[in-house]
């Protein structure tokens, strides 16, 4: 929906107004596997504005209190995976009782991990036969499969925001990432883009829209997803470009009156625009509290 001023209304007994805020909340995106593995998923994407994770409809805006903290928290990027190994999941990123699940690991050929995780979007699966893993309902979307094209093997894409999953391996080439989100809230971005798939031939996988890392190949090296995008991290080939790359962090930006003056602790990274009579402050990294 639409940012809509409800007002500032005396909504408790000790006469403390509440005043409506919309938001943008991205967890941090999984990091993709390492060895003929998949791509991360992005992190969870939940927000007030246009459209949110797995192309839903938007949600409610927060409801804040005067004089009340609430606390925030910007999810991290999962870390690649080791020599041989699966990814490392994202982390939430979190605004008093709203929280939105980190992408989940893109899995590894080896060592019985070859299944993606879990996640905002799902992780994508290894090749032979991994399996991508589903993401969570309004918030994102679905891995892709690994596979084995006779004897060469590959990973899938990993899960964007949008409603399109990351996709299978296919044809000696990794699967592509998951295209994330546009929002406007700040200024008109896309994020949350999956982390494509690697293959052992020249045609790693592409990753997604928004910031999503690229699969690595023969002759390329996996790329991470990019920072504050919550963007899935590219896997990791063989030989010499066996890694897999980290997912990208999450971001959380708040539009609101700009009569208000936000308190930020000093734990969090921000930085706020005035245009049209609203304040938006986007937060980059941290965790404290705000309040106003």
């Amino acid at each position: 929906m639409s940012f809509m001023l409800l007002g500032i209304l005396n909504a408790q007994a000790s006469g403390a107004a509440t005043v409506t805020f919309d938001y943008l909340l991205i967890a941090g995106g999984g990091g993709g596997g390492s060895n003929l593995a998949g791509g991360g998923g992005a992190g969870g994407y939940r927000t007030s504005v246009g459209t949110s994770g797995g192309s839903t409809s938007a949600e409610t805006a927060l409801a804040f209190t005067a004089a009340t903290s609430y606390t925030l928290s910007i999810g991290a990027g999962g870390a690649a995976g080791a020599y041989q190994r699966r990814g490392s999941s994202g982390t939430l990123s979190s605004l008093a009782d709203l929280s939105t699940v980190g992408g989940g690991a893109g899995g590894s050929f080896y060592n019985s991990e070859n299944n993606g995780l879990l996640g905002g979007s799902g992780g994508a699966g290894a090749g032979g036969s991994g399996t991508g893993s589903v993401g969570t309902s309004n918030q994102g979307t679905s891995g892709g499969n690994g596979g084995d094209i006779s004897g060469s093997n590959g990973g899938g894409g990993g899960g964007g925001g949008a409603a399109s999953a990351g996709a299978n391996y296919s044809s000696n080439t990794g699967g592509a990432g998951g295209a994330g989100l546009s929002n406007t809230l700040g200024s008109t971005v896309t994020r949350a883009g999956g982390g494509g798939g690697a293959t052992g031939t020249t045609n790693g996988g592409t990753g997604g829209a928004g910031g999503g890392g690229t699969g690595a190949s023969s002759t390329q090296t996996a790329t991470a997803g990019t920072v504050n995008t919550g963007s899935g991290g590219g896997a990791g080939a063989e030989t010499t470009r066996q890694l897999g790359a980290a997912g990208g962090s999450g971001i959380i930006i708040l539009k609101y009156p700009d009569t208000i003056t936000l308190t930020i602790g000093a734990g969090l990274t921000s930085s706020t625009a005035t245009a049209g009579g609203y304040k938006t402050t986007t937060f980059s990294a941290g965790t404290d509290t705000i309040s106003f």
